[in-house]
């Protein structure tokens, strides 16, 4: 019993301390719950870079298409070295927020929305999504995306969609051509269904499933048929049938 107590009064235990003393050892000073809590709470420098450009554009400081301050300029503006700016650019550029240009510098993107695909090709690496897999998603969103473009796209996205499918039909007898104005086209159809939320989410799962469609395209037997298809797609859009 008195072994025990002494246990339960080295750690002050029941006689009204706090359940952690300041100790020394090998590392210096026990850091305490609330020191542990307040550094989880500090932002890495790349979050504050991606912080700091996301004030700017809510603010409506930055619009698509401006020019960001130089990393130089950012740096100063931040207080933090060059390579601490430019990893947050990085991610920035990753999320589709911004393009760099070489030698021009770096921009608010132009356009519609890009979700990087290295989440989605993590998760199909991890689980060993198959290309069924992928080609089921994309159609379930190509439906609503399409049904919404019959009422929004503009004659100029019309113009684009048509341009894809003509493409298509003209690389019936070059498969790897042919996938590439596949994509296209149904970032042309995402793009004018007026919704960027969708029009993310589709060039998120299109970008996964060229990857792994690009890898079988070369056995594909049924071009004509899927250019047919796509064909018909664009009818129904250009004739504002939303069914």
């Amino acid at each position: 019993m008195a072994a025990h107590m002494g246990l339960r009064g080295g750690l002050g235990i029941g006689r009204g301390r706090p359940w952690r003393r300041a100790a020394r050892g090998r590392g210096g000073p026990v850091t305490s719950e609330n020191e542990v809590a307040a550094a989880a709470e500090v932002p890495s420098t790349r979050d504050r870079v991606v912080e700091h450009v996301r004030r700017l554009i809510e603010s409506g400081v930055l619009h698509p298409g401006d020019r960001l301050p130089s990393e130089r300029d950012l740096a100063l503006e931040l207080g933090l070295s060059r390579p601490s700016v430019r990893s947050g650019l990085e991610a920035l550029e990753s999320m589709g927020v911004v393009v760099s240009r070489r030698g021009a510098g770096t921009y608010i993107a132009n356009g519609p929305p890009t979700l990087g695909t290295e989440p989605l090709s993590l998760l199909a690496s991890l689980h060993g999504f198959s290309q069924n897999e992928m080609f089921e998603a994309r159609l379930v969103l190509e439906v609503g995306v399409a049904a919404l473009a019959a009422v929004n796209s503009s004659p100029e996205q019309l113009a684009t969609m048509a341009e894809e499918v003509t493409e298509m039909f003209a690389s019936l007898e070059d498969p790897a051509a042919f996938l590439l104005h596949d994509v296209r086209f149904h970032r042309a159809v995402a793009d004018g269904c007026g919704n960027r939320v969708l029009a993310a989410l589709m060039e998120m799962v299109s970008a996964q499933f060229y990857q792994l469609r690009k890898e079988t395209i070369s056995r594909a037997r049924d071009l004509r048929e899927s250019a047919e298809m796509h064909r018909r797609v664009y009818r129904a859009i250009r004739a504002r049938d939303a069914e």
